[in-house]
């Protein structure tokens, strides 16, 4: 079962692009035996090739560049992509298992989430709770939008470019807030924000103009449970500072999550709120799924951190 599933690990997608870093037998192997797959492309044998494209990073060299390898799982390990290490069979890395591809060994980095079971019964259920919330909340969504129409001018929503699962950028949805005249919608909202409308104050402080990303949801850019995305130039900047920081893209964006349940949300700490979301992100399951979603109905969506 698991060579089964080694085999299957990384080409669930349409297609595959991966960079082979290393010489010698296990590359040429390897080259040979993927080579054989279609749609799985080597497309680069260098870092300089590593970009937004690359689905794999399959690291191939011997024991004697040992300090060649370990540079290269210290700089990708905490990075979103996924690293195989094609490990010199004399040699083993504590704490991972070796697997087998074809009758390669390899050791498995940033392994991603696959798509178990579990995962479909979460799209069904980020689907079937999505529709019924939109269904429910339809009279109240109508009200803000026609307050937000006649008492500013500018659109009703309001979208942003967010990054998401495996580090994939998409367009947010949010009720309006700011004044459309506004001449930075990029910075960070502070208190008494003087962009804010007086209706923007009360659905940010109540969360209300979360509620179109219920269309997030639907379309696959957003699950109801996740850790909250963030834009882009935060990534960059956050992903320099924070340790880790990348691998909290290895589930969707959530319209709630486990950090914002526990008080981090709005003007809070980041590393704190780094912290829930990989802890959710190990201990993930539907049970703890229900859990949130129950507990942000329970504790209501006001948030003391809304500017």
């Amino acid at each position: 079962i698991r060579q089964f599933m080694a085999d299957r690990t990384f080409f669930l997608k349409k297609s595959t692009n991966a960079v082979l870093l290393g010489d010698g037998k296990a590359a040429s192997d390897y080259r040979e035996k993927v080579s054989k797959i279609p749609n799985f492309y080597i497309k680069g044998t260098s870092e300089q090739e590593i970009n937004e494209q690359t689905d794999l990073i399959v690291i191939a060299y011997g024991n004697k560049d040992y300090q060649k390898v370990e540079e290269l799982l210290n700089k990708y390990n905490e990075e979103i992509i996924p690293v195989i290490l094609l490990p010199d069979i004399q040699s083993s890395v504590l704490g991972h298992d070796i697997q087998s591809f074809k009758g390669i060994p390899m050791i498995v980095f940033n392994e991603p989430i696959g798509k178990s079971i579990s995962m479909f019964f979460k799209r069904s259920l980020d689907i079937l709770l999505s529709l019924f919330g939109i269904l429910i909340l339809s009279p109240l969504l109508m009200i803000l939008a026609a307050i937000i129409k006649f008492t500013s001018k500018g659109p009703i929503l309001y979208s942003q470019i967010r990054v998401g699962a495996d580090g994939k950028k998409f367009k947010m949805w949010k009720f309006r807030s700011m004044r459309s005249d506004s001449k930075n919608h990029q910075g960070w909202t502070v208190k008494d924000d003087p962009r804010v409308t007086r209706i923007g104050k009360i659905i940010r402080k109540t969360s209300l103009d979360e509620l179109p990303q219920l269309i997030n949801v639907l379309t696959g850019d957003m699950s109801l449970v996740g850790p909250r995305p963030e834009r882009p130039q935060y990534v960059d900047e956050f992903k320099k500072e924070i340790p880790a920081y990348m691998l909290r893209h290895k589930m969707k964006a959530g319209i709630t999550g486990w950090a914002q349940i526990n008080g981090w949300r709005g003007d809070t700490s980041i590393s704190r709120r780094i912290e829930c979301d990989l802890w959710y992100i190990k201990n993930w399951s539907l049970k703890l799924d229900l859990s949130i979603i129950l507990m942000t109905v329970w504790k209501g969506f006001v948030n003391k951190n809304a500017y």
